[in-house]
């Protein structure tokens, strides 16, 4: 890490100003220096984690601590698409790694998943270098090539958090990267107040109440978010969160000059822009998981909520009772698993099974590497525009169903 003289403009160093130009000239000095103070916690690092950890380092925030307890294993080279293992790379492994250029023949049969791609059709040589969807169910060795740089190589074994530090720290050597090995679950409450914003991946539904729960009583920006295969969320709980957002100013018009060339060249000018200071209240998780879905007020609600919501509550009580996510090696099960928890979890809702198809479960597995992409670029803004104070937040949830192509935010919890 750098020094940081602070002789420049502002408090702003030399090098920073020249590193986040573009930063500033986008969103003012005044943000930048709001997250040049901002420090963050960052739980979890596999695929989604690791786009986060490297949208956050980029912009420049103060500091950011990895916190992992898991070892680095095989699994890592699926989801978290920046690690180049040595290793010998199974089926399930190649589910979210896109950038590997796979000399090899794909069969129909091999290419299950793949929605970009009319079927049946013989997938030749040339399309598995730029198809990046497809989950490969062939061996990659060490000599494959991949672009992963947060975990070196030789790391089976270590902490990921500690084997990711080197390589995080050196996107930006000016940010201050930590990592920290132990489990979230052991973390007492003071440890999450140091912190000015929070964000989770990888946890339980239990975890992520409790520390939303110390995160909003302590004035803490909150964030969560995971992918399950093709769909991707987060949350923000921001609790009371003032922000800035530039408006364009209303011209008044003057009279008898609407065709004149005074008008001509007012409408061809960039209209001169205010900057309007706004607030936002945030309802927490556990309220926004247990919305009411009785009665008439909630079945008109209900005709505009997106099903991704009814599908974290799946997943959510899938990991909380196996321990784990969907995983492909025991896709029969977990598919069986995921249908008989459709019926309980929408139930106790108060809403049909019919929400979610039949065949819901298919594209539920693993941690798809462009998902991970999209979800982290979004969680990953919306840390920033959180810490900076500029820009309305997404409040609350962001959904992404990757077999559309599309996302969608949702204001969910009680009335505020």
């Amino acid at each position: 890490m750098v020094e940081k003289d602070e002789s420049g403009p502002g408090g702003i160093s030399e090098e920073e100003a020249a590193q986040y130009d573009r930063q500033i000239r986008l969103w003012g000095l005044e943000a930048q220096k709001r997250l040049r103070a901002s420090r963050v916690l960052l739980v979890g690092l596999r695929g989604l984690g690791a786009e986060v950890a490297k949208n956050l380092i980029l912009a420049g925030v103060r500091g950011v601590t990895l916190l992992d307890h898991r070892q680095v294993s095989q699994d890592d080279c699926g989801s978290q698409f920046l690690i180049p293992f040595p290793l010998q790379v199974s089926q399930d492994d190649c589910g979210s790694q896109f950038l590997i250029p796979f000399p090899f023949q794909v069969s129909q049969d091999d290419c299950g998943s793949q929605f970009l791609i009319p079927f049946p059709l013989q997938v030749s040589q040339d399309d598995c270098g730029s198809q990046f969807l497809i989950p490969f169910p062939l061996q990659v060795s060490q000599d494959d090539p991949c672009s992963q740089f947060l975990v070196p190589a030789g790391s089976l074994g270590r902490n990921v958090a500690e084997a990711s530090l080197g390589r995080a720290q050196s996107l930006n050597p000016m940010v201050e990267v930590r990592a920290d090995p132990e489990s979230v679950d052991c973390k007492p409450h003071d440890f999450f107040t140091q912190f000015d914003a929070v964000c989770l991946t990888c946890c339980s539904r239990e975890s992520m109440v409790r520390i939303n729960q110390i995160c909003h009583q302590s004035g803490v920006k909150f964030f969560t978010g995971d992918v399950f295969g093709y769909h991707g969320f987060m949350f923000a709980d921001l609790g009371h969160h003032e922000f800035v957002e530039e408006k364009p100013k209303v011209a008044k018009g003057s009279p008898g000059v609407e065709d004149g060339p005074e008008a001509k060249r007012a409408r061809l000018d960039p209209p001169e822009t205010t900057m309007v200071k706004k607030r936002l209240e945030f309802c927490s998780l556990r309220e926004a998981l247990a919305v009411e879905w009785r009665g008439e007020k909630a079945a008109a609600a209900l005709r505009r909520t997106a099903p991704d919501y009814f599908l974290l509550q799946v997943l959510l009580r899938f990991r909380s009772e196996q321990g784990r996510d969907p995983c492909p090696g025991s896709g029969s099960e977990d598919s069986e698993r995921l249908l008989r928890l459709r019926r309980e979890v929408l139930e106790a809702l108060g809403v049909g099974p019919q929400l979610l198809p039949e065949h819901f479960h298919s594209s539920c597995f693993s941690e798809m590497a462009p998902v991970c992409a999209v979800v982290g670029g979004v969680l990953g803004q919306e840390v920033v525009k959180a810490l900076s104070q500029r820009d309305p937040p997404h409040n609350n949830f962001f959904f992404f169903d990757g077999l559309k192509g599309s996302g969608v935010v949702e204001c969910l919890g009680p009335p505020l």
